[in-house]
């Protein structure tokens, strides 16, 4: 009989010690508010810290509490869009921009690290995208095509090919990105802490703002604790973990769990049958798996989980069914963490920034890229900041509630229940 599986997050670990932060003991006034420490925000902080902006973060828990902190820290550049379809989609100069930022996310990334010595065990090896069906194989090819074109170090794999990359023989074929990478994701929240504190900004844990007010040309926030935050300017980088402080925001994107477990570490002997240079690995079925190796050997495997917030070992059942199913060899290693968190997505998967009154803006949606995709747009907020007049890479587009999103959780598990079983079938 399996023991019980421990709820708690590897990450939490093995990761760097957090930075010491000042209480926030009185009201404040800055330049800009930042609301939220993930990685946008913290970002977002660090490049406005080193522009001499003087900047104040609040978070409502500490820097890398959500997300941040839980994810698979997979660092996969681009979007689930291609540039020929993000041109077709947004015109040409748009879409071709739009392409190029995300085509570099992953560079935002090891830039920063390389440039501040951040202790996040960062390195680049390649995002395989393995492919469980004939229609997906399709799409790959198309999809490499497409960036080939544009000078990106992409390539396909045969079913040989992925069979010894992956550790299992079920996928027709993989789409390998070598701008990819991996990092321990808690660490590398941590460092952004440090050394946007080290620039500068001042970053408060445990500060829910639960008032945005404007006065004037500026901003008042005020804190669950009573303390009041005045500001010429605002972001809001909450995503996931968005509440009812800007109305409309929580209810425009699906809060989705993403589920992790991870085994002991695995014997050297078997290491070279699993992601041997490192590479981090995701699939192209509906109902996602991803997984990777930490720096201890441990396999690392998520999935998705219920809409709802999970609590018994029960909900991640069907991570450790597909553990044993994908990797047999591994059946007497004893899985020894449970975690997750939340991802924000949207319906058409494509990242928002908006910008509903003078002074606020609100960049929203990882779409299961975070850590890229935050790490960029973060540093595009800050120019935007720095440069009001500048063009944003990203149209900034109206606040748009999912209709019925109230009911959004019975649709959600409804889709769920669809698309585990078109998996399984193979369709798609």
């Amino acid at each position: 009989m399996a023991l019980p599986i421990p709820a708690r997050n590897v990450w939490e670990e093995t990761a760097v010690p957090a930075p010491r932060l000042a209480p926030l003991l009185t009201d404040g006034v800055a330049e800009v508010l930042i609301v939220g420490g993930g990685y946008l925000g913290l970002t977002a902080a660090l490049h406005l810290a080193e522009a001499g902006t003087d900047a104040i973060l609040l978070d409502a828990e500490a820097p890398g509490w959500g997300a941040s902190g839980r994810n698979g820290g997979q660092i996969i550049p681009g979007l689930k869009y291609d540039p020929g379809e993000l041109e077709a989609m947004f015109g040409a100069e748009t879409g071709a921009r739009i392409a190029r930022f995300a085509g570099a996310t992953a560079d935002a990334v090891f830039g920063l690290v390389e440039r501040h010595g951040l202790a996040c065990e960062a390195r680049r090896t390649a995002w395989v995208q393995a492919l469980h069906s004939e229609a997906a194989l399709e799409r790959a090819q198309r999809r490499a095509a497409d960036w080939q074109g544009r000078g990106a170090p992409v390539d396909l794999l045969d079913r040989a090919g992925v069979a010894a990359i992956a550790g299992t023989d079920i996928y027709r074929g993989a789409f390998v990105d070598r701008r990819a990478g991996a990092l321990q994701p808690l660490s590398y929240a941590r460092e952004l802490a440090r050394v946007a504190l080290a620039q500068g900004a001042r970053l408060h844990a445990g500060q829910r703002v639960t008032g945005l007010e404007r006065h004037g040309l500026g901003w008042t926030a005020t804190t669950a604790s009573g303390r009041r935050i005045r500001a010429q300017r605002v972001i809001i980088a909450t995503n996931a973990y968005s509440d009812r402080l800007v109305p409309g925001l929580a209810p425009s994107v699906v809060a989705a769990n993403s589920l992790q477990i991870a085994t002991a570490p695995i014997p050297p002997a078997l290491r070279p049958t699993l992601l041997p240079g490192g590479e981090v690995l995701s699939d192209t079925r509906r109902i996602i798996r991803y997984w990777r190796l930490d720096r201890d050997g441990r396999l690392l495997l998520g999935g998705r989980g219920p809409y709802r917030e999970p609590g018994p070992e029960a909900d991640w059942a069907h991570i450790v069914r597909d553990l044993r199913k994908l990797f047999p060899a591994l059946d007497g290693i004893p899985v020894t963490h449970r975690w997750g968190g939340r991802v924000a997505i949207h319906p058409d998967f494509m990242p928002r920034l908006h910008r509903p009154e003078p002074g606020l803006t609100i960049a929203i949606g990882c779409q299961g890229r975070g850590i890229g995709l935050q790490t960029a747009m973060g540093i595009e907020l800050a120019r935007l900041d720095r440069d009001p007049r500048a063009e944003p890479i990203l149209p900034p587009t109206p606040i748009r509630p999912i209709p019925f999103h109230a009911f959004k959780a019975l649709g959600v598990t409804a889709t769920i229940t669809l698309y585990r079983a078109l998996d399984r079938l193979g369709i798609g």
